[in-house]
């Protein structure tokens, strides 16, 4: 009986892509729920020493996180690419984030315990960034070259929507109950708390298909002959290599670290923007995100078909100008009520339909870019490579924030921010532009360990 892993066939409906977009929808409960519509808001919170303190306190640590992440990810995704060991790495740090996730149950509504509170989360953060790192480099076992368009498409849906599915859950048990159970009690912020828990659980249960149904990577030689510092000698000339051999793989790097921040804050400056500048209640924020997530998760589908038969590039610069043209009708008619032709457009309506667009786009952009490096990536070296794409987007991540808040100082209304976003974005579409589309580069050729 032979023992070599079964080829990938790339449909959707395979056990291996079902089970890899598993981990995206369980992984949703962290992102959305955690991260950003219900953790943080309550570690944010006056129980904790007042929202300016706190958010300050939880910026800090998140960018001490970040900066672990870019040091530590390219080397990690290479030493589970030559160790064999990219499944076993994944569910190791899936684990962590869930038992970090958990632990912030015991954070209770008290100034003294944010340090904790940050710690976990920041803590969490980094380990989820190894997993993805890790999850990335999965696309390649599990799609075909005709496929990987779709199949990476597919995974960001199922993001969205198991993002939806979780934030259903948490608001109808445990924030707004439908329904009373120890668990609405709101005595000690145990609903909150008892969310971390929930979070956990829901992402380790959608994390544990993958680890059954996607084979290992192969060993490759010399696996242990290479220590940990080693490893970054190893990382600098490979680096090197593939800017020598294949410089538009180092060239996408750098345009996707720009134009992926901008994306980043679509997302998180988009509830804020909808509040402060629209005048939003935070059921019509909820309510947004929720519609939202789902308009990009099908953007995300529809995104990846189109990338397998034109290819990523132009997936995502048509993205890339659909948001720049969302995002200025948005800064353009702003809140105000206009009249176009006898008919009344109000700055709600306005903020729907341009705001819904925004997130039409979204989905395709972040598809097709993970596709685009999973296609540019040499074999074997998926890990390295979205280790570099994890490190390089967190070196730039200070730029999209930087500017939303040098613009709103220079023109003294938040509204203007939007053109700090628009710039990012632009310039990542700018840098794009000349990079070459996969089907038009040289396979990168790096050393071996």
């Amino acid at each position: 009986m032979s023992t070599e892993p079964r080829q990938p066939t790339g449909r959707l409906l395979s056990r291996p892509v079902l089970a890899w977009a598993s981990w995206d929808w369980g992984s949703a409960a962290f992102n959305a729920v955690m991260t950003t519509f219900v953790f943080t808001v309550y570690l944010t919170s006056d129980a904790f020493g007042g929202e300016a303190y706190a958010s300050g306190v939880l910026g800090a640590g998140l960018a001490v996180a970040g900066l672990f992440i870019a040091l530590l990810a390219p080397v990690t995704g290479q030493r589970s690419d030559v160790g064999g060991r990219r499944k076993l790495w994944l569910g190791v740090n899936s684990l962590a984030v869930a038992v970090l996730t958990a632990l912030c149950f015991f954070v209770f509504p008290r100034p003294e315990l944010l340090l904790l509170g940050v710690a976990l989360i920041a803590a969490a953060n980094i380990f989820f960034e190894f997993a993805g790192v890790n999850y990335n480099a999965m696309l390649a076992q599990i799609s075909t070259p005709s496929s990987i368009g779709r199949v990476s498409g597919f995974g960001w849906a199922m993001g969205y929507v198991g993002g939806i599915a979780a934030l259903v859950i948490v608001l109808v048990a445990f924030v707004q109950p439908v329904f009373d159970w120890f668990g609405s009690s709101t005595e000690d912020a145990l609903n909150i708390r008892l969310v971390a828990v929930f979070s956990a659980l829901w992402f380790l249960a959608f994390a544990l298909p993958v680890m059954f149904a996607v084979p290992e990577v192969p060993r490759q030689r010399n696996a242990d002959r290479l220590g940990f510092l080693a490893s970054y000698g190893l990382l600098f000339r490979r680096i090197k290599a593939i800017y020598r051999t294949s410089p538009h793989t180092i060239f996408f790097l750098l345009a996707s670290a720009i134009f992926r921040d901008g994306l980043a804050a679509v997302f998180t400056f988009g509830g804020v923007i909808a509040a402060g500048t629209f005048g939003f209640a935070l059921s019509e924020v909820i309510l947004f995100a929720i519609v939202g997530n789902v308009i990009a998760a099908v953007g995300a589908v529809i995104g990846g078909f189109f990338d397998d038969r034109v290819g990523p590039k132009l997936v995502i610069i048509v993205a890339l100008i659909g948001l720049l043209g969302s995002g200025t009708a948005i800064l353009i008619l702003g809140a105000e009520d206009h009249d176009f032709f006898g008919v009344q457009w109000s700055g709600d309506t306005t903020f729907w339909v341009f705001g819904l667009l925004l997130t039409l786009f979204m989905g395709p952009a972040q598809a097709s870019s993970r596709a685009y490096l999973a296609r540019l990536s040499p074999a074997g070296e998926e890990g390295e490579m979205f280790g570099l794409y994890a490190t390089t987007g967190r070196a730039v991540s200070f730029l999209a924030p930087a500017l939303f808040s040098l613009f709103i100082g220079i023109f003294g209304e938040q509204r203007f921010g939007i053109i700090g976003i628009l710039v990012v974005l632009l310039a990542g579409l700018l840098v794009l532009l000349p990079v070459k589309p996969p089907a038009k580069v040289t396979p990168a050729v790096v050393p071996a360990p």
